[in-house]
């Protein structure tokens, strides 16, 4: 499968502000761990292979375990997550796929009961993002690991 068009090149002031909003999401309340879940868990369901890539090779350079990476499309039967890691992931599986009647009560006051209200915000945000770059890789098929050295995971030790 081949790349359908350069959208970075097409677009460069969008790609740009695009860039601009996930580096601002870096001095969020949310933890890196958390965020890391996070970019995998959403570019799973939306099948971003470039972002799942990109996302444990990331996670991998911030000292995330192996395990806990394999685990992450079944976290709900693993044991190796937080309670916190486990609202951080309900809350970004729903705002991902948003349910027709939106999102239920019960998924909120579970995920509020982990995260106070500005980290709730700041991980909505972080969800948000995810899935804008989930969109623009996956319409354009943007090919895994072709940007590694320029986002300087090709030091993940993973190839």
């Amino acid at each position: 499968m081949t790349q359908r068009i350069d959208y970075q090149q097409q677009s460069p002031e969008l790609f740009k502000k695009l860039v601009e909003f996930s580096f601002a999401l870096r001095t969020s309340v949310i933890e890196q761990s958390i965020r890391d879940l996070v970019e995998i868990r959403a570019s799973q369901i939306n099948g971003c292979a470039f972002c799942v890539d990109m996302h444990v090779k990331e996670a991998t350079m911030h000292g995330e375990r192996a395990l806990r990476l394999h685990h992450v499309a079944t976290w709900r039967e693993s044991t190796l997550f937080s309670p916190r890691e486990r609202a951080a992931l309900a809350w970004t599986e729903i705002l991902t796929r948003i349910p027709a009647e939106g999102v239920p009560d019960d998924v909120y006051e579970r995920v509020r009961t982990q995260l106070s209200e500005k980290e709730l915000s700041d991980l909505t945000f972080q969800v948000m993002s995810i899935n804008a770059w989930n969109r623009v890789n996956v319409g354009f098929r943007v090919v895994p690991g072709t940007y590694d050295k320029a986002f300087g995971v090709d030091k993940s030790g993973l190839e």
